[in-house]
């Protein structure tokens, strides 16, 4: 019985060309596609399926911090700063606030966290202890449209080794 309501309601559908155009099928052989969606078609193949490296290292990060080309981001408690240290110039935003922290006005954001807030357009790279709750943040950043965000894998640990070494 539902079959033959299926038949009934195709007598009213378009029918689709019984041979299809010589070459390669396409969904615009059948449809015209407007113009909004002729715009994300570009935009999208702008888009690579090789994955961006996400990691910066020591010495990349250092550089960043020289040229100020980045906006460092600590995500560990304000204790385990006062405890063993910080990245001189880095803003805390403990892993627990990013989603709402990248979400307010630059304003509250400056006024709560005592930094600047990261445009979508910064270089954002996130620190944390050993590098497992800067890597949640920064999939939590590019969820939220952050383009261009790093972590460093090696944390606060590897820094803090480095910077006594030199």
């Amino acid at each position: 019985m539902a079959l033959r309501r299926c038949w009934r309601l195709a007598a009213f559908l378009p029918r689709l060309p019984v041979s299809p155009p010589v070459g390669r099928l396409t969904l615009s052989s059948f449809v015209s596609t407007p113009p909004s969606c002729r715009q994300a078609e570009v935009r999208l193949r702008g888009f690579s399926s090789e994955a961006r490296n996400t990691d910066v290292s020591y010495g990349q990060l250092k550089q960043l911090l020289a040229e100020g080309r980045a906006v460092v981001v600590d995500v560990r408690e304000p204790w385990e700063l006062r405890e063993y240290g910080f990245i001189p110039g880095s803003v805390n935003v403990p892993l627990g606030q990013v989603n709402t922290a990248l979400q307010l006005a630059p304003e509250e954001f400056r006024e709560k966290y005592d930094g600047e807030m990261p445009r979508r357009t910064d270089n954002v790279v996130f620190v944390c202890l050993a590098g497992i709750r800067s890597k949640t943040a920064l999939n939590t950043a590019a969820s939220l449209g952050y383009r261009d965000v790093q972590h460093y894998p090696d944390g606060w640990q590897d820094w803090a080794e480095r910077e006594q070494h030199q």
